[in-house]
């Protein structure tokens, strides 16, 4: 008869630890009572967009209120005027003191570094800088001739088809000069002559 061979102590002690690294796997894998227990707060849980709409119209371009139009109120009445000149003063405003930072920041900064490397990164950073500038210049003369437009009463009406552009459009891009759909088809047709 054969019979049984008695495991050997180094078999029956990997088979141990390899029952003690099962049980650890097994006890990160399980959530915790604790965790198992918790009930999701509901009044910690997020707030619906039905609440968040409730609490109020929330700030809009440049810390400006969004504009509640009335019922049975013109479109771009002295209100809404007075509404869209407001926000783009503001957006003015901040652009003036963005020059004015880059200008003192520029004044500061400028050094003549020994280090080849340093001084490139430098003129990096500063051509870069310029070149937002340069971008935010443009977008100040687009706002000035924007203004011009509220002063004479064009502001507000497409450019191509000659319909309301839309308080919602003209709040999230004070200087659109275009109606979603003629801005749309302008998309399409620039898409079609670069491809």
């Amino acid at each position: 008869m054969a019979t049984k061979k008695a495991p050997s102590k180094a078999a029956s002690k990997s088979a141990k630890t390899t029952k003690a690294a099962a049980t650890k796997i097994a006890k990160k894998s399980a959530p915790s009572k604790a965790a198992a227990s918790k009930k999701p707060n509901p009044k910690k849980a997020a707030p619906t967009r039905a609440k968040r709409a409730a609490s109020g119209p929330s700030l809009s371009l440049h810390g400006i209120q969004p504009y509640e139009s009335k019922k049975n109120e013109d479109y771009m009445s002295d209100k809404q005027k007075d509404h869209f000149r407001e926000i783009l003063m503001a957006w003015k405003g901040e652009l003036m003191e963005e020059v004015d930072r880059t200008m003192s920041h520029m004044k500061d900064e400028a050094a003549n570094f020994p280090d080849p490397a340093d001084r490139a990164t430098q003129e990096e950073e500063f051509s870069l800088e310029l070149r937002t500038r340069d971008r935010e210049r443009k977008l100040i003369k687009k706002i000035d001739s924007t203004l011009e437009l509220i002063e004479h009463d064009d502001y507000g009406w497409c450019d191509q088809c000659g319909v309301e552009i839309g308080i919602r459009r003209l709040e999230a891009r004070p200087t659109a000069t275009l109606c979603i759909d003629c801005k749309t088809l302008d998309e399409i047709k620039e898409k079609l002559t670069t491809i």
